[in-house]
């Protein structure tokens, strides 16, 4: 007799590529807050968030912090997470799930880098449709701009 296939009514959401994917995204984007570092905390954090029907976390609530930024710091990480939701028949549903995310003390804080300057030019023309006289031209005026970042 074989095995039947298990229909499920309401379909979970998977963060692409699983549990050890998601863990990899978690802390490859995490930062260790320096007001934690100078009072040399260290701990999990548990979150619990919010997914939409889209597969985007729409909400974070904190069930058990530690305070000195490592609380928001975790709440912007789980912001960040994107996942697979399958159709459920039309129906939009948001999911609860919960994440532990640990902070332990690195032996120093890394050195932020320096961001290039990007220097962005803008130009463009504006030409009047109608001349002021018949044998007028349309004149025409030209701006540019340079922004510095």
């Amino acid at each position: 007799m074989a095995k039947e296939k298990k229909t499920l009514f309401i379909h979970q959401p998977q963060f692409k590529g699983g549990p050890k994917e998601l863990t990899k995204f978690i802390y490859s984007n995490l930062r260790y807050p320096k007001e934690a570092f100078e009072a040399g905390i260290e701990g999990t954090v548990f979150v619990e968030y919010d997914i939409d029907y889209q597969g985007n976390v729409v909400a974070t609530r904190v069930l058990k912090g530690l305070s000195h930024g490592c609380d928001e710091e975790a709440c912007r990480v789980v912001q960040l997470l994107k996942f697979d939701v399958e159709r459920n028949r039309g129906v939009h549903v948001l999911f609860h799930q919960k994440a532990r995310v640990q902070f332990k003390k690195p032996k120093q804080l890394p050195v932020p880098q320096p961001i290039a300057q990007a220097q962005t030019q803008v130009a463009y023309t504006v030409t009047t449709t109608t001349p002021v006289k018949p044998e007028e031209k349309p004149t025409e005026v030209t701006y540019s701009y340079t922004i510095q970042l």
